[in-house]
């Protein structure tokens, strides 16, 4: 009785796909996140307020709270400067103040996290040396799992028949893309 290797074959893919679901998910996620950068923000909603001061009122801290605190932003005052004659920059959780001294009004720019795409976009930027061991050892095992995946089926549904021209297409379309990007054709 010799080496079983398709049994091998699909006890790794199996157990690799098992194994590096959650990876596979949240590299989806972000990667579909991050190919969008030019639409939106992944990490964050941005949102802004337009708010009013008095212009002739005294500018305290105090003073800056209560205008917060009216405008649903109450406990989020962090500090604030004025760096000329014109402007208050007051910081908040989440974001900043801009008020115009002059006229009074200005603009609450608030950056909020988005649920789940921001940890998984922090994710895929790489945040430490040991997740970048552990994204490497996935690189390894999706390159396993590509390979053992074209040996699961046997037969005209595998890799000898239909297979064959799945994985050959698989492979044209991003070299058609490289190709064009790079405008070698």
């Amino acid at each position: 009785m010799g080496f079983k290797w398709r049994k091998w074959n699909r006890v790794i893919h199996r157990d690799f796909g098992y194994f590096f679901v959650g990876m596979t998910i949240i590299y989806s996620i972000s990667g579909i996140a991050i190919n969008h950068l030019e639409d939106w923000d992944p990490r964050y909603k941005h949102e802004k307020k337009e708010i009013s001061i008095d212009p002739e009122k005294e500018v305290t801290a105090d003073y800056l709270k209560e205008v917060l605190r009216r405008n649903g932003e109450e406990g989020n005052y962090r500090k604030h400067f004025v760096p000329n004659d014109r402007y208050i920059k007051i910081f908040i959780i989440d974001g900043e103040v801009l008020i115009d001294r002059t006229t009074g009004k200005g603009t609450i720019n608030k950056k909020i996290p988005r649920f789940l795409f921001k940890e998984t976009t922090d994710l895929h930027y790489d945040p430490m040396i040991y997740w970048t061991w552990y994204s490497d050892i996935f690189a390894g095992a999706l390159i396993v799992l590509a390979i053992s995946g074209l040996f699961i089926l046997k037969g005209k549904k595998g890799i000898t028949g239909r297979g064959a021209w799945l994985t050959i297409l698989g492979i044209i379309i991003p070299i058609i893309f490289v190709l064009v990007f790079y405008k070698i054709i």
